[in-house]
């Protein structure tokens, strides 16, 4: 359980305007890491190219395991997940936002009902299981991205601001939550705060960037 990023002389650039300037970083398997940095540094696009959303103008990623290169295909992509600060939630029951992902890998019943009742006790949703998603607060909504992202069982999570414009009551619970993953799951987690102290209590290892690079590292 658990991948390994190797990102080697990335460069990104948009409209000329150069993001990434040769960063390069291994983030290894297991590891919780917290990336800090002013807004422009480079936080996001730099989230988006380990995430394969984006690829880089130069530079490559590459995903190991047990020290073989695996392709960047769909089998890959299914092993990964990222959860955004501005979660979509389909129009139907919390249960079945959270089974999204575990339906599309064609499941069997039985696994994903077990799979969704085991992440929403998790983030404290199995209350509201068969309620609306849409009727849930903001940091409920945070929380039900959680779950459906853990169902799938994931290798590496992106976590992009987890506790964005929430309250601080739901904050606490998300750090719970992800510190419960970090105890319970081999997973490598990729996180983006701003906020310092969170990425203490959080993260395993400190990434600060500035100016496109990786400026500084900390445990």
């Amino acid at each position: 359980m658990g991948l390994t990023i190797e990102a080697s002389h990335i460069f990104k650039a948009y409209n000329g305007h150069e993001v990434l300037k040769d960063c390069s970083f291994v983030f290894d398997r297991g590891g919780a890491y917290a990336l800090l940095g002013p807004n422009g540094s480079g936080k996001s696009t730099l989230f988006r190219i380990l995430s394969l959303l984006e690829r880089p103008d130069r530079g490559q990623v590459r995903y190991l395991e047990n020290g073989r290169f695996i392709s960047a295909d769909l089998n890959l992509r299914r092993r990964i997940t990222l959860v955004l600060p501005r979660l979509g939630v389909f129009n139907t029951t919390v249960f079945r936002n959270a089974a999204y992902g575990l339906k599309l890998r064609g499941l069997a019943k039985g696994e994903i009902e077990a799979r969704v009742n085991e992440v929403l006790d998790m983030v404290g949703l199995t209350k509201k299981r068969w309620q609306p998603a849409l009727g849930l607060s903001s940091g409920e909504t945070q929380r039900l991205g959680l779950a459906r992202a853990l169902a799938i069982n994931p290798e590496v999570i992106f976590l992009d601001e987890p506790t964005a414009s929430i309250d601080p009551v739901n904050i606490e619970i998300i750090e719970e939550i992800i510190l419960t993953v970090k105890s319970r799951r081999e997973a490598t987690i990729i996180m983006i705060t701003h906020d310092p102290g969170q990425a203490q209590r959080l993260g395993d290892h400190l990434l600060v960037m500035k100016n496109g690079k990786i400026m500084a590292r900390g445990v």
